[in-house]
């Protein structure tokens, strides 16, 4: 059972196994989600590039934009696969193309992210860190719902990692949704599992039990998602 990463680093390789074990399940339209503020895409997207290769898939990389696309190419010391914006795709995939990574898409690219996974059919495609779901690009009319039925409900979130205050939503795929709770000591304890992502009223209500603890006034240790939150913090004052 994977419990809550004491790292970026162990977080990174925990969505790694659970993206390659949700492939091999046959999943093909799988979304990595780490919360985590100033996190920098793409190291991260460069170890995921070992999530096809292990695999012996023969894939491309999109970036949200061509400049962020030259930008990683150049870094990558010009690999031999490819690298683009979405934007830049035209037609349909090549025949050989097995899969398909996508870093970091807003809301301003579902519609060309839309376009790739109908274009796919059922090969796999992986979007790391999207930010598809903004409503005020998207909106939260008939048109926004008609998207979120068609496509945004359609994605398998195989890895989820949120730090709340003293606490944490994680998924690792194949493992139920979870929310964890810190400690005094600073690990975190699991509070409650789900099938599904819990609402915010759901994990509310789990949380509310640890209030007696916070009435008589504990000060529990920082741990690597309470240190987070700090951040987070000092970062919006």
């Amino acid at each position: 059972m994977f419990s809550i990463p004491n790292t970026i680093e162990a977080a990174t390789e925990q969505a790694q196994a659970a993206t390659q074990a949700a492939i091999q399940a046959g999943l093909t339209r799988l979304q990595i989600e780490m919360v985590i503020p100033e996190l920098k895409q793409q190291p991260i997207a460069e170890q995921f590039l070992a999530v096809f290769q292990e695999l012996g898939l023969a894939f491309k990389v999109y970036f949200a934009d061509a400049g962020a696309a030259a930008l990683a190419k150049r870094d990558w010391d010009n690999p031999d696969f490819s690298i683009r914006g979405i934007n830049e795709i035209k037609g349909q995939p090549d025949t050989e193309d097995e899969a398909f990574l996508v870093i970091n898409p807003s809301a301003v690219e579902v519609s060309e992210v839309e376009k790739l996974c109908e274009a796919a059919l059922d090969r796999p495609v992986v979007l790391l860190n999207p930010k598809l779901e903004d409503v005020a690009t998207i909106g939260i009319g008939y048109a926004g719902r008609q998207l979120r039925e068609r496509f945004l409900s359609k994605l398998e979130s195989c890895y989820y990692l949120r730090p709340l205050e003293g606490a944490a939503i994680f998924r690792c795929y194949p493992q139920p949704w979870q929310v964890w709770q810190e400690t005094e000591s600073g690990d975190y304890t699991l509070l409650s599992e789900f099938p599904q992502r819990p609402t915010s009223e759901a994990i509310e209500r789990i949380l509310s039990a640890d209030t007696a603890d916070q009435a008589a006034g504990a000060s529990p240790k920082r741990g690597f998602l309470g240190e987070l939150q700090q951040f987070i913090r000092a970062l919006t004052q």
